[in-house]
């Protein structure tokens, strides 16, 4: 769940385990159509690359896979190992976790988190998860696709720069176009990919998308000082408000890449 930096922690701050469970379980519960199309069997060894909280990794488990977490945030591992201390956690970069691990998988599942490694860092990243599977291995992921929440994050940009504040994205949302190649470079067969819109709810009413900036776009606003945020997301809400605040709830323009690759044999 984050941008590793080379120490295996997210650059800029660490995920808050506490908002992450409590404010945000969208995430990992529409996760749980992943691990249907990653459709893990009874002993297969699969590796939950950026398992958060760990709630997928137990939903993988639960289906009969030996399953092993791993994420770059230390506060989320440390959270997972309290919730499910009977499954393996490791606190790795996932662009060279791959000698992590003695004994290859049979499948490597990821949920919401490629996106946050930074578009430089993504063949790493593949030839890590390569590296950790077994020929005929399955690299099963979802990931924000282009234009993903594109709407909050050009009213957070013009926001900032009606102050004088040039701000960028943290994230990378690739194409199918784009991203089946650099799967394909890394020595994968692309079996499935999709790029989908999924309108997704967020929770606590009003305060939902301050809410959602303080978690998942955070980085926009570093560089600002404290005392103009306020302004900014006031103005933020503003904008948004009449496209995407219905029934009482803000809700979020996702658009999502799925996939499905495996190793090639040769």
């Amino acid at each position: 769940m984050g941008t590793p930096n080379p120490n295996g922690e997210r650059d800029g701050r660490e995920w808050s385990a506490d908002a992450y469970d409590a404010d945000h379980a969208f995430v990992y519960e529409y996760g749980e159509g992943v691990v249907d199309l990653l459709a893990p069997e009874q002993g297969e060894r699969v590796l939950d690359l950026g398992c958060g909280t760990g709630h997928l990794t137990e939903t993988i488990a639960e289906r009969g896979a030996s399953v092993v977490g791993l994420d770059a945030s230390a506060e989320m591992i440390e959270r997972a190992r309290k919730s499910y201390p009977d499954r393996r956690f490791v606190h790795a970069d996932a662009r060279s976790f791959d000698a992590e691990f003695d004994e290859p998988f049979d499948a490597v599942f990821s949920n919401a988190a490629l996106h946050w490694v930074p578009e430089a860092d993504h063949d790493a990243l593949l030839a890590s998860v390569r590296n950790a599977l077994r020929p005929g291995g399955r690299f099963v992921a979802e990931l924000g696709g282009v234009g993903n929440v594109e709407p909050f994050a050009a009213a957070i940009r013009s926001a900032c720069a009606a102050r004088g504040y040039d701000v960028e994205s943290p994230w990378y949302f690739p194409s199918v176009g784009e991203y089946a190649p650099r799967l394909e470079e890394e020595g994968f067969e692309v079996r499935h990919a999709t790029l989908f819109d999924r309108p997704t709810a967020l929770d606590d009413g009003e305060a939902g998308l301050r809410n959602w900036i303080g978690m998942f776009a955070a980085e926009f606003l570093e560089s600002i000082p404290v005392e103009e945020r306020e302004e900014i997301l006031d103005y933020v809400e503003e904008e948004l408000r009449g496209a995407y605040f219905r029934e009482g709830r803000w809700v979020a323009p996702y658009r999502r890449l799925r996939f499905v690759s495996v190793r090639a044999r040769r």
